[in-house]
Formats: structure tokens, sequence, C-alpha cells
């Protein structure tokens, strides 16, 4: 039977000033932009009142994804002030103050929930969701995920900066995460059920003020029929938010695949390396030994080879990878970027979303 694999994407993005790069209030183009869009996707508020997410249409190609992506990119900085940048990176390049939390009843109880943690959670994350059908079908998915997840942190590292110099990690956004209830990694889970009775209780004890709360790497969705995950930063360009959705979907839909299910401290080690070094990183092994971020890529590639294929991404998959090696991670263009041009030079690079699509 052939695949589908219906799917969809979250973006999340920042209003920064282009001057200094720090946050900027984002509510004159929640005004003129939020809401359904023609041709497919939405555009809402986010956590912070800086920030705007993204999100596409269920969609079965990422030819389709790459049309709805694009256009919302370039419908963002069209109505941007003057002097201000819509930055798709995982964390501002500095903070001045404390944020503001989007006023909504959900926002407010996470707010009330981590305390100070709210004004400084200014993180702009990538959600793919991926239709599964069949409660036991996606658990199985979120433990084929759990196992890619250092290599899809890795992939997307794009947050290298905080508090206005190098954070000495390739995605800061994930630091910042780590530090919510009930986020990083998530549990070996044996079924449905046990998905459900943990996420129960962690509601129950007062952990999380909803099920929808869950800020595991990887989750079950309450509203959609997907397994979603949440490990990526925001990436510069729509292509390499494409290569981490292609990549997503193949590991959900090779059910042949059977997951190592990685040790909890295993796989939070090598998580934490994801973040620290980005593809540079090495990674636990389930035989107690090492890989490098690279070998891992070409491993988890071989498994998902025949999903590619069939699904017509192979070329795209390879060819983006390629680029990666080539000119590094969104970190690394970072960095390169400040590097030679400072703060202006970043602030070209992140106006990416206003640019032809590649």
């Amino acid at each position: 039977m052939p695949l589908t694999g219906r799917f969809g994407i979250e973006e999340e993005f920042t209003l920064l000033d282009a001057s200094t790069l720090v946050p900027v209030s984002a509510e004159g183009v929640h005004a003129a932009v939020l809401g359904d869009v023609e041709g497919g996707g939405r555009l809402s508020a986010e956590f912070m009142t800086s920030q705007v997410e993204a999100a596409t249409d269920p969609v079965g190609s990422l030819a389709q994804a790459r049309e709805q992506l694009g256009r919302m990119r370039r419908m963002l900085a069209e109505h941007a002030p003057e002097r201000t940048v819509v930055a798709a990176t995982g964390a501002p390049f500095a903070l001045a103050g404390a944020g503001r939390v989007t006023p909504t009843p959900h926002y407010d109880d996470v707010s009330q929930l981590i305390g100070r943690l709210a004004s400084e959670h200014t993180v702009n994350g990538l959600h793919v969701h991926v239709e599964v059908t069949g409660d036991e079908e996606r658990v199985r998915a979120l433990l084929r995920l759990r196992e890619a997840l250092p290599l899809l942190l890795a992939l997307s590292a794009n947050s290298p900066f905080a508090f206005g110099v190098p954070a000495g990690l390739a995605s800061w956004r994930s630091t910042l995460i780590r530090r919510l209830p009930v986020s990083w990694g998530p549990p070996i889970f044996t079924d449905a059920d046990h998905y459900r009775r943990t996420v129960d209780r962690l509601v129950g004890i007062g952990l999380l003020p909803a099920r929808s709360s869950v800020s595991w790497a990887v989750r079950l969705s309450e509203q959609y029929d997907t397994v979603e995950t949440r490990v990526a930063d925001a990436q510069l360009e729509v292509e390499d938010t494409l290569l981490l959705t292609a990549l997503t979907r193949a590991i959900v839909l090779a059910d042949d695949v059977v997951p190592t299910s990685s040790a909890p401290d295993d796989l939070d080690a090598s998580l934490w390396l994801a973040a620290r070094h980005g593809m540079q990183a090495r990674f636990c092994t389930a035989d107690g030994g090492s890989e490098s971020a690279w070998a891992a890529a070409e491993r988890v590639l071989a498994g998902i080879r025949p999903v590619l294929d069939e699904l017509g991404d192979a070329e795209f998959v390879d060819d983006r990878l390629a680029y990666l090696r080539a000119e590094g991670t969104g970190a690394e263009r970072q960095l390169r970027a400040h590097a030679s041009g400072g703060v202006e030079g970043l602030a070209e690079l992140f106006d990416a979303p206003s640019q032809p699509l590649a």
C-alpha cells in the first residue's frame, strides 16, 4: 500500500530590533496578519508578545509545505515595522528586561506554574506533526522518534547566542527548554495506556496545568491524531525546516524499524551533547559505546531510505544534508555571520524570511 503520511509544521519567530537584536513587541504584526492565510496555513500569537507562529494546514508533500511556509514567512517580513527583523532563530541574540507573556488562559496557567522563568522564556521551536492512526501505533512511532532525538536536535541547532555573546552551545534554546517541567526526552512507554497514565499523574500532582502542556521533545498530540516532535530549534531557512520534516516523517512511517529504547541517562547525555556541539557531537550508543553525529545520521538514513524513496524525498534529503556538511548548521552560520559582520551581519542573516526560497 502506498505511503501517505500527512503532516503539519509549526514554526515560531521572534520580532527583533535590527540594531540591537533584542525582542520587541510583535502586536502590530499580530493585528495585521493573524488568522487563516489564503492558500493554506495559519498565523497565530505565541507565548511572548514578541513572537508569532506559522502553522501549515495538514499536507502530503514537501512541495505543499514549502509553498505555505514560504508565503507565511514573506507575509511576516512584509508586515514587520522598519528597523525590525522577523528572526528564524531558536533564541534571540539578547534580552533586555522581562518579556511580556501573551494574555491567554493557557499561557496564564503556564506562566503561573513556572514563575520567573516565564519572563525569560523567549524561545522559538520547530514542531512537526505526523498523522498516525491508532493510539498504540502512535506510541510505537514516538519510541522510534525518541531514539532519533539527539540527531534531530544536532541537525537543527540554531541558537548559539545568549545575553549578546556566544553561548558556547549550539542550541541555547534547548537549555532554556530543559528548565521546564516534563521536558527533554520522554520515558520509555510500554503502550498507550502507560503514556496516558503517566501524563494524568503529572497533571494530578500539579506538575502540568493540562495534558496539552507536556513539553517532552516528542509527544502524542492531544488535539490531533499525530505524533509531534518538539526537539528542534526554529530554522533559518525553509529548506532546513523541510529537511527535519522529511526525516521526522520517514522515521514515523518506517514501522519495520524496531527502536532500541536507549536508557534515560544515555538519552539525556546525548541530547545535552547535541545541544552543546551540534553536528560535532558524539552520542551514546546502545552497546555502551559512542558514535559521531554524522555516523548517527548515516545509520538513521540507512534505516529509513526505503520510506524516503517511496515518498520521493530521498534526493532532497541527501542534497540538504550535503549542504549542511558544507555550510554548517544554523548555529554555525549565525556564528560566522556575527564574526564577520557583527550585529548587522546577523540581522541580515535573520532577514531570510523575506528572501526568495532556494
